[in-house]
């Protein structure tokens, strides 16, 4: 016979025969009890040997052979499309993941070590300031070298290019939500001696875990801008192109097939669609659990594949599974990473150490830049900087106009989204396929309308930058939304506080830590944006703006390494110039009057 005990208490702790449940089977005079496989592990267990299944067929043809007439050529067959978005999304994950563990590494560095934040974060700002068709046009060659004849060499080419798409959004989120962490909370993980490894987990990846899952989507949306650079691939006077959704719609605007262009277009916005509802929707659910608040949320987001994982048993296995597995690495990151003992952002640090550090990074920064002047200035003397620091200056005319307009526009409008988990729900994808949406896709609609109107690129390209970067300060007001804790809205609302005081008071001062990152990568990836926005071409017309973008693009297709040098190294001192002067300075001041005590 089967069956339970069940101790009924007030009656003598009788003990009465109990039904089994039907989830479960029991065995036993104590109960031994066996889950039945349900429903919902069915579906996760055929959803994740799908997802093998997907990943290793599309593997595949990573590393396969190429000749030097094949990889130019893109197919633009309509049954291609699938496998080509598969490819992309692949890219995309791979870049996402390294993005993910340099910001954990590099933010957290320079977030804990001032000695090493002097350093790491100006040359954080010099990456974000090098073009994508800058990293490309280096390490195109390298790649290609390191594996000859082998799409891995461009596979590899492509995905860093993403990755420097996705890297510097993430790793300035990071880094502002450990400048910005609760004292209270840092102070106890203290007093508990927490190691450094235990803090970093339990505290630290936490505690930045809302803005990580929302700059992610916008990094992820930055790669799908860039797709048509980093799979269609024009350097040196030579061109490469990789199976991916953007160089089919890339080939597609170059042949002037308005249709397939359509159907490019359609397909990555079901793609994009599909990536939130499968993985960016469940991450927002489940880091709900990481807000800093005393009272648990009225309304939480939620998600059906969520749902579906908390029903099934195999996520309650794996995460068991790594319990086991990580304790013993914990106690490994206990003895290698050691405890803190004083605060190394106002300590000076490990004396010697931090000193050689510094010296060594400003004595590399320094001959780096001697010697790149040497090279730009071999053959022009240092006029060939005269035609790109110009040009710079109307860039940054338009990078100023989208950034202020983006501000006024997209931060009330995300303070709104993210207060209200139902707005998120609806608004969260809509944004995504708006952000993911790379501007040569609309080149096409771009060029018809700027003919018809008359409107010149010098103007009409601050639109065509916006679709890149106005995103960046959008994502970031609705993360820095989300992220205010409940009690504080409660007792603002206890209080009677409403309308403009409200915003003054509560809104506007808790998503200044986050609009701060949106700002700074929203200035960047405007720049990045303006060597995609300020030459437009569709079919047999090209509308060419004047400003730096427009220059680097020129040298790159034409392969000239000076004027390529040149231009990237005044679109970097423009951009950590402006960082130095305005947005670092808004950092301190977040960092000191609207962090969370």
């Amino acid at each position: 016979m089967t069956f339970t005990y069940r101790t009924i208490v007030g009656g003598g702790g009788t003990a009465t025969p109990e039904r089994p449940r039907p989830d479960r089977t029991y065995s036993g005079w104590i109960g031994t009890t066996v889950r039945r496989v349900s429903w919902a592990d069915v579906v996760v267990f055929l959803g994740v040997l799908g997802l093998l299944y997907g990943v290793v067929a599309v593997s595949k043809g990573t590393t396969a052979t190429f000749s030097a007439q094949s990889v130019a050529s893109v197919d633009t067959s309509p049954s291609r499309l699938p496998y080509d978005a598969a490819r992309s999304l692949l890219r995309m994950f791979v870049a996402l993941a390294a993005s993910y563990a340099f910001t954990l590494v590099y933010g957290y560095v320079a977030a804990r070590n001032r000695r090493a934040e002097k350093v790491l974060i100006p040359a954080l700002d010099i990456l974000q300031s090098v073009p994508i068709l800058g990293f490309l046009s280096i390490t195109v060659t390298g790649f290609i070298a390191l594996f000859p004849g082998s799409y891995l060499g461009l596979e590899m080419a492509s995905t860093f290019a993403i990755f420097t798409s996705q890297a510097w959004n993430l790793t300035f989120s990071f880094y502002n939500s450990l400048t910005t962490q609760p004292a209270d909370l840092d102070e106890a993980a203290r007093l508990l001696g927490l190691s450094r490894w235990r803090r970093f987990w339990k505290l630290d990846v936490p505690s930045g875990a809302i803005g990580l899952v929302w700059n992610g989507m916008m990094s992820m949306g930055g790669g799908w801008f860039f797709l048509v650079a980093s799979e269609a691939i024009s350097v040196l006077n030579r061109d490469y192109a990789l199976p991916g959704i953007g160089s089919y719609v890339g080939a597609a605007i170059h042949d002037g097939e308005l249709s397939k262009v359509g159907l490019g277009v359609a397909v990555m916005a079901v793609v994009v669609v599909g990536v939130n509802f499968v993985f960016w929707r469940p991450l927002v659910a489940w880091a709900e659990r990481f807000k800093n608040e005393q009272t648990e949320s009225a309304v939480e987001p939620r998600s059906l594949v969520l749902d579906l994982l908390r029903r099934s048993h195999w996520p309650r296995k794996v995460g068991q599974l790594r319990r086991r597995l990580a304790e013993p690495v914990n106690r490994l990151g206990d003895r290698v990473f050691g405890h803190d003992r004083f605060d190394s952002r106002s300590v000076s640090g490990r004396g010697w150490v931090d000193v050689a550090f510094t010296i060594a990074g400003v004595g590399a920064a320094v001959v780096g830049v001697v010697e790149l002047v040497r090279y730009v200035t071999a053959e022009e003397g240092l006029t060939i900087f005269v035609q790109p620091l110009w040009q710079g200056l109307l860039t940054l005319c338009r990078v100023v106009i989208l950034v202020v307009v983006s501000t006024v526009v997209w931060v009330p409008v995300g303070v709104r989204i993210g207060l209200s988990p139902k707005a998120s729900r609806i608004a969260q994808p809509v944004v995504q396929v708006l952000a993911s949406f790379p501007a040569n896709f609309l080149f096409p609609f771009a060029v018809w309308a700027f003919v018809r109107t008359g409107l010149t690129l010098d103007v009409g390209g601050i639109f065509l930058m916006a679709l890149g970067a106005q995103w960046y300060i959008l994502f970031n007001a609705i993360a820095g939304a989300q992220a205010i804790p409940s009690d504080l809205r409660d007792a603002v609302d206890d209080l009677g506080v409403s309308g403009w005081l409200r915003w003054k008071r509560l809104y506007l001062p808790a998503v200044v830590p986050a609009y701060v990152t949106g700002g700074i990568t929203a200035s960047g990836g405007a720049w990045n944006a303006s060597i995609v926005a300020e030459v437009v071409t569709y079919g047999g017309t090209t509308l060419t703006a004047t400003g730096l973008g427009a220059y680097i693009a020129r040298a790159t297709a034409v392969g000239d390494f000076h004027e390529i040098l040149a231009g990237v190294a005044v679109m970097a001192l423009y951009i950590v110039g402006i960082n130095r002067l305005f947005w670092h300075r808004l950092y301190r001041v977040a960092e000191r009057r609207y962090a969370l005590a």
